[in-house]
């Protein structure tokens, strides 16, 4: 029939992220790369390790940005901001960043990140997958 909602008491809003923050303590990480992929309609970035391994990962619509509003900037900029400070518990100190897509947050995603968690940038690499033919043509039309 479906999930019941309970409501969290006032002194007990703060255990889950407790619990995620003790998580993520564990895993060191110095450096890292930084995963970028804007697309028209949302934005997702995760940190992993240098073997690809993603340890932290948001989008726009994980953070409850709904529908037209997924693809832009600002909600760019809040993902950034989010697994920024997630990286700054693990200690990461320096990226690497792949970015994919064409959407309106590839740039506000990586400053909001460098500037929350105050990480260097070692390289950025551009990704977005170009077709070399295109899709097939339309059939010519008979009248």
């Amino acid at each position: 029939m479906g999930k019941k909602r309970v409501a969290l008491k006032a002194g007990k809003e703060g255990e889950g992220t407790a619990q995620a923050g003790a998580r993520l303590a564990r895993k060191k990480l110095d450096e890292g790369l930084l995963h970028v992929e804007a697309t028209y309609n949302n934005t997702r970035v995760s940190l992993s390790d240098k073997d690809g391994g993603v340890i932290v990962w948001s989008s726009s619509g994980a953070l409850g940005f709904k529908g037209a509003k997924k693809g832009t900037p600002f909600a760019a900029a809040k993902v950034g901001e989010h697994v920024g400070d997630q990286g700054k518990l693990i200690g990461i100190r320096e990226v690497g960043i792949i970015v994919k897509g064409v959407g309106a947050g590839r740039e506000s995603a990586i400053r909001s990140f460098v500037a929350k968690s105050g990480a260097g940038i070692s390289f950025i690499e551009d990704r977005t997958p170009v077709p070399f033919n295109g899709p097939r043509p339309k059939k010519a039309r008979r009248v």
